[in-house]
C-alpha cells in the first residue's frame, strides 16, 4: 500500500527556536540546556532528536512541592467556590490568548498534527469554562428523615492534595481536566507529567502561575514535578496526597492502584483502551469510512480512544475494507507541523518496534496486512509509518492486546449478538461504537447487555469525546471518570449530616434506649 508523505523535515535548530519562542510567549523562565548537560531530555518525535535537557525534580524538591500544595490547601479549601472559579476563569483566558503557542509545543513534543494540537488546547479552554460554571453548582442533597423535627442532608467538601500523573499522548488536556475541576472543588494539585513531554508542562505551569498571580491565589495551589517513574512514585506513596489521578498503561495502573489504596488514599485510573466499532449492514458507509479513518489513524494511533478493532458484518466487509485501504493510501504522512499533513510520527523507536512485532504476529496468526510500512523522511531517529489494516480470521490473543500504534484489526460477524460479544470479550473497556441506521440495533448496543465500555457511541467513532460527559472506562481501563457530568465528586469528600431542630431525641429505626 502506497501512501502520500511529505519529503522534508524541519531542522532541529528550527524546532528549538519554535520551542524557545513558545515558552517565552507564555512567560516561562525555565532554564533549558543543551543535550547532555542535565538529566531530563526534552525530545521531539518530528526529528527524533533531543532538543534540550533540563534538571529533573529531586526527591527533596518533590517533597517541598507537595508540602507547598498541602499548605495552600488549608486556605484554598475555605475560599468560596465561586472565588476559586475565578482562578480557573483566568487560566481559560490565558489559554485562549496562548492557544497557538501551547499547540506548537504539543506538536513538537507529542507529534500531533497542528489541527489536533489546537483541538487539545481547545479542550483545555472548554474544561475551564465547564469548571467555572461548576464552581456555583457543587450541589448536595436534602433527604427525607424518618424522625420528626430532623433534617438529613449530604454536603461535599474539598478532598486535599490531588496528584496528577499524565501520559505523553495528551500532554496538556488531561492535566487540565483534573486541575480545573480539582481547583474549583477546593483541592490543590501536584502534577507529574510524562517524562516525554516536559516542555508542555513548563508552559502550563507558567500559565497557571500567571493566573494565580492575577487573581491573588497562592501559587501553591498548582505545582509541577518533572522526572521519571521514581518521581511519580513520590506522589503515589505520600500520605499528604489524598487522590492520585493516573493516566497510562494497564500495567502502570496495576502498580499505582494497590500502593495508593494500601495507605487508604483514593485513586482515579484512566488506563488502556482496545476500542471496537461494529459496522452493520444498514450502516451509512460514507459516514462510517470517515469516522473509522479518523479514529484509527489520527494521532498515528496513539490515543487511548483509538479505534483498534473493526467488527464488520460479512455482507459489507469486502467493500468497507477496500474503501478504508483506499482512504489510507491518500493520507499525507510527515512533519506534523506542515500544512496538509494528517499522520505524524510515532513517539519513539520502541513504539515502532512494538508495531512491527504486532504486524509480524498478525501474519503468523493468518492475518492479511495492508500498509504498516515505515517511511524514510531523511532522519533515522524519527519513525513515520503508514497506518495498517489487518484482516484477521478471528479475534486472537494479539487482538486482545493493545498496541499503541495505527493498527486496525478487521473481523467479520453475522449476528449482532455475536458482534457485541466480540466487542466485550477484550479485557479493556474504554470506548466503543456502532454504525447503523436501525434504531433497534442502536438501542441494543447501548442497553445493559450491550457494550460494556464506559463510552458507547452511535454513528460516530470511538475518539473525540466532548468535555461535558464523564470520560473513562470499565474493566482494565480502571473505572475512573474525569471531565464532565458528575466526575467532580471524585475530587471531593461526602459528609452525611443530620440536624435535630426539635426538643426531642427520637432514635432511628424505632430504637428505644431509656
Amino acid at each position: 500500500m502506497t501512501t502520500m508523505h511529505t519529503t522534508t523535515l524541519p531542522t532541529t535548530d528550527d524546532v528549538r527556536a519554535r520551542v524557545r519562542d513558545a515558552l517565552r510567549a507564555v512567560g516561562s523562565t525555565a532554564e533549558l540546556a543543551g543535550p547532555g548537560e542535565y538529566g531530563l531530555p526534552a525530545s521531539t518525535p518530528i526529528t527524533g532528536e533531543v532538543l534540550f535537557t533540563m534538571a529533573a525534580t529531586t526527591p527533596e524538591q518533590a517533597d517541598a512541592a507537595i508540602a507547598e500544595a498541602a499548605q495552600a490547601f488549608t486556605t484554598w479549601r475555605t475560599t468560596p467556590a465561586p472565588v476559586r472559579g475565578a482562578l480557573v476563569a483566568r487560566l481559560g483566558e490565558l489559554l485562549v490568548e496562548h492557544k497557538a503557542d501551547l499547540a506548537t509545543l504539543v506538536t513538537i513534543e507529542a507529534g500531533k498534527i497542528t489541527s489536533e494540537a489546537l483541538g487539545e488546547v481547545q479542550e483545555m479552554i472548554d474544561i475551564c469554562q465547564f469548571a467555572v460554571g461548576l464552581s456555583r453548582q457543587l450541589y448536595g442533597k436534602t433527604i427525607a428523615s424518618e424522625r420528626p423535627g430532623h433534617r438529613l442532608m449530604e454536603t461535599w467538601h474539598p478532598l486535599g492534595v490531588v496528584g496528577v500523573i499524565t501520559a505523553f499522548n495528551f500532554p496538556v488536556a488531561v492535566w487540565s481536566w483534573n486541575t480545573a475541576i480539582a481547583l474549583v472543588c477546593g483541592d490543590t494539585v501536584v502534577w507529574k507529567p510524562s517524562e516525554l513531554t516536559p516542555l508542555t508542562a513548563l508552559a502550563c505551569q507558567a500559565l497557571i502561575e500567571r493566573a494565580a498571580d492575577d487573581v491573588g491565589a497562592p501559587r501553591g495551589v498548582s505545582r509541577v514535578i518533572q522526572g521519571d517513574r521514581e518521581v511519580g512514585e513520590l506522589l503515589v506513596d505520600d500520605p499528604r496526597v489524598a487522590l492520585v489521578s493516573a493516566t497510562g498503561s494497564v500495567r502502570m495502573g496495576q502498580q499505582v492502584g494497590p500502593r495508593v489504596m494500601a495507605r487508604f488514599g483514593k485513586v482515579l485510573l484512566e488506563l488502556g483502551g482496545n476500542n471496537a466499532a461494529i459496522v452493520t449492514p444498514s450502516a451509512d458507509l460514507d459516514l462510517a469510512v470517515r469516522a473509522i479513518v479518523f479514529s484509527a489513524a489520527g494521532t498515528a494511533g496513539q490515543r487511548c480512544t483509538t479505534l483498534r478493532r473493526l467488527i464488520v458484518h460479512s455482507s459489507v466487509a469486502d467493500e468497507l475494507v477496500s474503501r478504508i485501504v483506499a482512504a489510507y493510501r491518500s493520507l499525507p504522512i510527515g512533519d506534523p507541523s506542515a500544512e496538509g499533513t494528517l499522520v505524524g510520527p510515532l513517539i519513539h523507536e520502541t513504539a515502532y518496534r512494538e508495531m512491527v512485532g504486532a504486524l509480524e504476529q498478525a501474519r503468523a496468526d493468518g492475518g492479511e496486512v495492508f500498509g504498516g510500512e515505515r517511511h524514510d523522511l531523511g532522519d533515522e531517529s524519527a519513525f513515520y509509518v503508514a497506518p495498517a489494516v489487518v484482516r484477521m480470521p478471528a479475534q486472537t490473543e494479539l487482538v486482545h492486546t493493545e498496541t499503541f500504534a495505527p493498527i486496525l484489526y478487521v473481523m467479520t460477524y453475522d449476528d449482532l449478538d455475536e458482534a457485541i460479544a466480540l466487542n466485550n470479550t477484550v479485557p479493556q473497556g474504554l470506548s466503543s461504537a456502532i454504525f447503523t441506521t436501525d434504531i433497534r440495533e442502536a438501542e441494543r448496543f447501548m442497553a445493559a447487555d450491550g457494550s460494556d465500555c464506559g463510552i458507547a457511541n452511535v454513528n460516530i467513532g470511538t475518539s473525540g469525546a466532548e468535555i461535558g460527559g464523564a470520560f473513562g472506562g470499565e474493566k482494565h481501563t480502571g473505572g475512573g471518570r474525569e471531565s464532565g457530568s458528575d466526575a467532580w465528586k471524585a475530587y471531593m469528600r461526602r459528609a452525611t449530616n443530620t440536624i435535630n431542630y426539635s426538643s426531642d431525641l427520637p432514635l432511628a429505626q424505632g430504637v428505644h434506649f431509656g
